[in-house]
């Protein structure tokens, strides 16, 4: 078992015996150089800085005494941040109601509204302005759209 395969299994059982950190998940695991940890890890009700500190200092003490990176490491907990992209369907419920940037894997994209999100995609709403009687009018479309459509979706910020 290499090292993430580790670490991914000791932060899950974290996650299930700590009720804490029972709504956490890991988004993603980067091992560089042998001797660089990056653990992305991302929660329903939102990663505070509290419970980075908290699986940070978890995960030290197991790299310690397991030797796992050798005596020098690097170790960096962080939330995925908006600009990483969404890759689970809980992480699309937590950010609906929030603007996201869409590339389909036919590569067109859509940016819009995410509306809602389940187990099997979600549905964006976009805005376009149309011209009748010589008037603008704004409308609104939502679109379904099935995760395995879906090859990259980032939040956008709303300045």
């Amino acid at each position: 078992m290499d090292v993430t395969e580790r670490i991914t299994r000791l932060l899950e059982e974290k996650f299930t015996t700590d009720e804490a950190f029972a709504d956490c998940f890991i988004v993603e695991i980067h091992l560089k150089g042998g001797q660089h940890l990056d653990v992305f890890a991302d929660s329903d009700s939102g990663m505070t800085f509290l419970k980075c500190q908290a699986l940070s200092r978890h995960l030290e003490k197991h790299l310690d005494e397991n030797g796992w990176l050798g005596e020098k490491y690097v170790l960096e907990v962080s939330s995925p941040g908006v600009d990483r992209p969404l890759k689970f369907p809980r992480q699309y419920r937590k950010n609906a109601g929030r603007t996201l940037a869409v590339t389909l894997t036919d590569k067109t994209q859509k940016t819009g509204l995410l509306k809602s999100a389940d187990d099997n995609g979600i549905v964006l709403e976009t805005t376009h302005i149309e011209r009748e009687n010589n008037k603008k009018k704004e409308v609104k479309t939502e679109t379904p759209i099935a995760y395995d459509q879906i090859e990259k979706a980032v939040v956008q910020l709303a300045f």
